[in-house]
């Protein structure tokens, strides 16, 4: 299993040819607490880098984008009924959507966890 990472803080789980899909746990300290969530439904195409999700905090609203394109499999409903795992447990239960990998190929394009580190150590 693979973790990788978007510039606009999503991070992508590899299992296969599904990819779940969250926010990091930089984007939710910077978003504060998490009041609302709306996820895609089951079906739903998304192209790598256009919204995807929705996450509203007590500070604003933020757009989730796809980190790759495919078709959307699941929502994680948990997440609806309790949108605050988003905080507590952002890089795990908090996951937001499951994903049918379209293009595996749209993944070399992201960084891995220490590149990750790396870009926030120098954009803040």
């Amino acid at each position: 299993m693979t973790r990788k990472f978007t510039k606009d803080h999503e991070w992508v789980l590899v299992e296969g040819d599904v990819a779940t899909v969250g926010v990091s746990d930089f984007a939710q300290s910077q978003l504060g607490d998490v009041v609302f969530v709306e996820l895609p439904e089951a079906g739903r195409v998304l192209e790598q880098g256009k919204e995807a999700a929705v996450v509203e905090s007590v500070k604003a609203a933020s757009d989730v984008y796809a980190p790759i394109s495919g078709t959307v499999v699941e929502a994680n409903q948990a997440l609806v009924d309790d949108p605050a795992m988003v905080n507590s447990a952002a890089e795990t239960d908090g996951w937001f959507f499951k994903i049918q990998i379209k293009d595996a190929s749209e993944l070399d394009g992201l960084m891995d966890e220490a590149a990750y580190k790396s870009f926030l150590e120098e954009a803040h």
